[in-house]
């Protein structure tokens, strides 16, 4: 069984797990191998923790039974979103999905879809119309967000792990599309 829902603390392992896994697939090749490699479980995992001790927006996507490959009855974190309310003054959007990542072995199902929508729904309950988020340029995921609707609306230069990157912000000026 799939399923979709808040985070709880319990799942912070799972999400810091994914976390990982995703950036070292990601984003191979775009930041440092060592640096990739370096990333920590009990980091990520103390990060999770306290975002969702605070009342981040954390979503989970989940697997069980038949769904898993061992077909266990517990469910597995295998995906996840977090998303934070900025207000009508930022200049991308009023919401923002902060991230967004999937395992290898359960993309191009729906599920990045599913979780951007819990995401995006979360969003408009506090009250916002718009939202964005940001993308590396190079990661090679970015079309899945032009493909759910999103525009390019702006550019910038960060560092990561010692290098400049470039980022990419992508806007949903109604977050209804989404939802839909």
């Amino acid at each position: 069984m799939i399923a979709v829902r808040p985070a709880q603390l319990t799942d912070a392992p799972g999400i810091a797990a994914v976390h990982v896994a995703a950036w070292r697939s990601a984003y191979a090749g775009i930041l440092p191998a060592d640096y990739l490699a370096r990333l920590s479980l009990n980091r990520q995992t103390g990060h999770y923790l306290m975002a969702i001790q605070r009342g981040i927006a954390v979503h989970v996507l989940t697997a069980a039974g038949a769904d898993l490959p061992n077909g266990s009855p517990h469910p597995r974190v295998v995906g996840f979103s977090t998303a934070r309310r900025h207000g009508p003054e930022s200049p991308h959007g009023e919401g923002e999905i902060e991230t967004l990542y999937v395992l290898d072995d359960w993309r191009e199902r729906g599920h990045g879809r599913r979780l951007m929508q819990a995401s995006a729904g979360w969003l408009a309950a506090r009250g916002c119309g718009t939202l964005f988020l940001w993308v590396l340029r190079d990661n090679p995921s970015r079309w899945f967000y032009v493909r759910l609707g999103g525009a390019a609306v702006a550019e910038q230069t960060i560092r990561v792990a010692g290098q400049e990157v470039v980022q990419t912000a992508y806007a949903w000026r109604a977050i209804g599309g989404l939802l839909a």
